[in-house]
């Protein structure tokens, strides 16, 4: 892909989030740089060729939380700047303010293994009649 079609997909991303795109770079490096408040910042690394995107941040606070991009990157498959930007997004809620999706998607289930079942669960294995 074009890197100015790269930097527009990387604008309208930055329009849905807390993130600005601060510096795109394409001579010495296909390289986008994001921030966001408080001092979230990172930049991806875009494709020549061949290559495979890659993410890091200059920031010793923001790159433990971009290690589930860079596990994403490297699986299997192409994958596309959208969908980078996603998954750093995503690794970055916490750092932001924002509650883990994960968190909400999910009701938290409490098994009592100990205890006799409910009036709602059938008992399984033998019955008793």
């Amino acid at each position: 892909m074009e890197f100015k079609h790269l930097v527009e997909a990387a604008e309208k991303w930055c329009s849905g989030n807390p993130f600005d795109l601060i510096f795109a770079e394409e001579n010495d490096e296909r390289r986008l740089d994001f921030y966001a408040e408080p001092g979230v910042s990172f930049y991806v690394l875009c494709p020549g060729e061949t290559d495979s995107f890659h993410v890091w941040s200059e920031s010793e606070d923001c790159l433990p939380f971009l290690q589930l991009a860079q596990d994403y990157i490297s699986s299997c498959g192409k994958k596309t700047l959208l969908e980078v930007l996603e998954k750093v997004f995503t690794s970055f809620r916490p750092l932001l303010g924002l509650p883990d999706i994960d968190d909400d998607s999910f009701e938290p289930y409490h098994a009592d293994m100990e205890g006799e079942p409910g009036p709602d669960h059938q008992q399984m294995g033998v019955s008793q009649q």
